[in-house]
C-alpha cells in the first residue's frame, strides 16, 4: 500500500511533516510546496499519526484521513504515509529512529510549523530529536515572535542556519535548524472541523 511504506532512494533528502492532518487542508500543501523549493528537498511526506500525545481529542479514523489527504495532495515528490502506525510509534523521536533503522542511508529533515517550535520544549526527548535529524522551521501567523522567543530557539541558537542558507539544511549535521518566512495562509484544521461541525448540526435541524 502506498501510504504503507514510502520508496525512498540511498541518498535522497526527505523532508518529514507530521501530524494529525485531521483534515488536511490547502495550508499543508503550500507550506510542503515552500519546503520543496526552500530546504532543496527531494521528496516530502507527510506522516499522518495515529494520535497526537499532546491532544486530548481522538482524531478521525486514520484510513479516512490519509484516504482524503492522497485526495489534496497530488504532487509527484509527495506521498501520504501512515508508516507511524507500521512501526507502532506514538512520538517523534521514536519514528525517527524507525525511520533511520530503515532507511539508513536517507537523509531525513523534519519539518515544523512555528507554533510547533514555540512549545517544541514539551514534546517527548525533543533535545535528541534536535541532535537527530536537521529541523526546517516555516511560520505561519501570529507565531514568529513566541517562536524565536522559545526555550528551543534559545537553547540551539548557535546552530541556526540563516535563511538565506536554507537550501543546504538537509545536509548539515545535526543538530541545525532554520527559520523561514513563507507567504501566509491562515487555513487551520481547527477552523474546518468547526465549520463541518456547524454545517452538520445544520442539516439536522
Amino acid at each position: 500500500m502506498r501510504w504503507d511504506i514510502p520508496y525512498a532512494a540511498p541518498g535522497q533528502t526527505v523532508g518529514l511533516l507530521g501530524g494529525s492532518f485531521d483534515p488536511a487542508h490547502d495550508g499543508h500543501v503550500h507550506v510542503t510546496r515552500e519546503a520543496l523549493k526552500r530546504f532543496g528537498l527531494d521528496a516530502v511526506w507527510w506522516l499522518v499519526s495515529p494520535g497526537n500525545p499532546l491532544k486530548a481529542r481522538g482524531p478521525a479514523p486514520l484510513e479516512n484521513r490519509i484516504a482524503e489527504a492522497q485526495a489534496l495532495v497530488r504532487h509527484p515528490r509527495v506521498t501520504v504515509s501512515g508508516i507511524e502506525a507500521r512501526l507502532g510509534t506514538r512520538y517523534t523521536a521514536e519514528t525517527l529512529a524507525g525511520l533511520q533503522r530503515l532507511y539508513p542511508r536517507v537523509r531525513f529533515t523534519w519539518l515544523m510549523g512555528a507554533d510547533n517550535l514555540a512549545q517544541f520544549h514539551r514534546w517527548d526527548r525533543w533535545q535528541d530529536i534536535m541532535a537527530t535529524v536537521p529541523v526546517g522551521v516555516i511560520a505561519r501567523p501570529g507565531q514568529r515572535l513566541s517562536a524565536r522567543m522559545s526555550k528551543t530557539a534559545e537553547r540551539f541558537a548557535s546552530y541556526r542556519l540563516p535563511a538565506a542558507a536554507s537550501h543546504l539544511l538537509p545536509h548539515a549535521a545535526p543538530p541545525a535548524w532554520c527559520f523561514i518566512n513563507i507567504p501566509m495562509s491562515h487555513q487551520s484544521s481547527t477552523a474546518i472541523r468547526a465549520a463541518r461541525a456547524s454545517a452538520g448540526a445544520a442539516a439536522k435541524k
